[in-house]
């Protein structure tokens, strides 16, 4: 099969469109919502009419029906301006719109997917607590039958979008003895008795973005809010953390096409010893390997789009772009920072932020070191993809 890695007019359409809101409605503003910490959430809003939050859902429930590559240019470009509004698109589209349309039933995708993909309703995932997170299996949550309905107990922590959400996608076991296989899955609403939230103060970065946590308190929950069988709950959350894993992936390298454009204005505006800084040869040795990494961070996120795109397993791949585009987003910020010199240090320019920034996204959606041993594993003949049942494909395109 020959191998095509040009964008379509439909891709370059998207991105141009991704890129003229971000640099409209986000750039302007972002330094000072970072500073004081402001979620904006009208800007969401914003983004629902564009049509992002439902891309990659399909027409018949709410969404574009876009392809995997365009979601993927989606979060490319909305990070390379700020992280805080990629995240958006992991949280809303990545784990929760895309798990529902997968493992929810029609009924159910009417309720909670429409509406979510429409931008009328905000999403999130609440799979972590205070002391579980890689070790999902040691959730403490509980999900315990009443009658027709569910009481839930427990809290969840580093939820983004906790205050802001309208819907929940949220984990509990109802046997905490059975580990991941007691583990099930529930939509909540916000409103529902016994159910708050926080925000958490005090980030290192994506400080323009909510995060907080989540308290149950006897919440009851409908039998028609669970989402797959009891039991089920560990596989939906994997599945939906490869689609989160994507969203990252893709979203590092953006952050990275944000510090290269940096870069590149310093190193021609600034002069030393004569010259633009940019004729250094250490400095030139930065800017190549921002470059090079762009470009094989972005591949990496493509082949996993492919896969994606045909309704194949993604895990290994999903993993390694995840864990490459991440890792490389934050070497480009320290770089960046190095070539600014002393301004680097400063808020006067934007490569301090975008340094605070990458340091999340090689802790969530799966440390480093995890995708580390992950990638060793298949390497060694340890780990191999079970036939966990994949996506829907996002695009009708390839329904035939």
């Amino acid at each position: 099969m020959p191998i095509d890695l040009a964008l379509t007019p439909e891709h370059q359409l998207i991105a141009e469109s991704a890129r003229a809101f971000a640099q409209a409605e986000i750039a302007p503003h972002i330094a000072e919502w970072d500073a004081k910490g402001e979620a904006h959430p009208e800007v969401f809003a914003r983004m629902g009419e564009q049509g992002f939050l439902g891309a990659p859902i399909w027409e018949r429930w709410g969404g574009s029906g876009m392809d995997y590559i365009s979601l993927g240019l989606l979060c490319e470009e909305l990070e390379r301006v700020d992280s805080a509004y990629r995240v958006v698109m992991s949280v809303h589209v990545g784990l929760n719109s895309l798990t529902l349309m997968q493992w929810a039933t029609e009924e159910q995708k009417q309720r909670w997917l429409v509406p979510q993909a429409q931008g009328r309703k905000l999403a999130t995932f609440a799979l972590t607590e205070p002391g579980s997170g890689t070790d999902a299996a040691a959730m403490t949550t509980t999900a315990r039958r009443d009658g027709g309905s569910y009481l839930l107990n427990g809290s969840k922590l580093w939820i983004s979008l906790a205050d802001l959400a309208d819907h929940f996608l949220v984990f509990a076991t109802v046997d905490r003895a059975k580990k991941h296989k007691g583990i099930t899955a529930f939509v909540l609403e916000r409103g529902m008795a016994g159910l708050t939230t926080s925000t958490i103060h005090g980030k290192l970065g994506i400080k323009a973005g909510n995060t907080g946590a989540i308290y149950l308190d006897d919440v009851r929950v409908p039998m028609e809010n669970r989402i797959g069988e009891e039991g089920e709950g560990f596989t939906i959350a994997m599945t939906a953390i490869d689609q989160g894993r994507f969203t990252v992936a893709a979203g590092g390298v953006g952050l990275a096409r944000a510090c290269l454009d940096a870069s590149l204005k310093y190193a021609h505006e600034r002069r030393t010893f004569g010259e633009e800084i940019g004729r250094h040869q250490l400095v030139k040795q930065m800017i190549a390997k921002m470059g090079q990494g762009i470009e094989m961070g972005r591949l990496l996120t493509w082949q996993a789009a492919w896969k994606k795109d045909r309704g194949l397993r993604n895990t290994r791949e999903t993993s390694s772009a995840k864990w490459f585009a991440t890792e490389h987003a934050v070497q480009s910020a320290l770089d960046a920072i190095q070539i600014h010199g002393a301004y680097g240090y400063s808020t006067d320019h934007p490569v301090e932020r975008y340094l605070r920034n990458s340091k999340a996204a090689v802790i969530y959606e799966g440390t480093s070191q995890l995708h580390t041993l992950i990638q060793a594993d298949y390497l060694l003949g340890y780990r191999e993809d079970s036939p966990l049942r994949c996506a829907p494909l996002p695009s009708q395109a390839y329904a035939g």
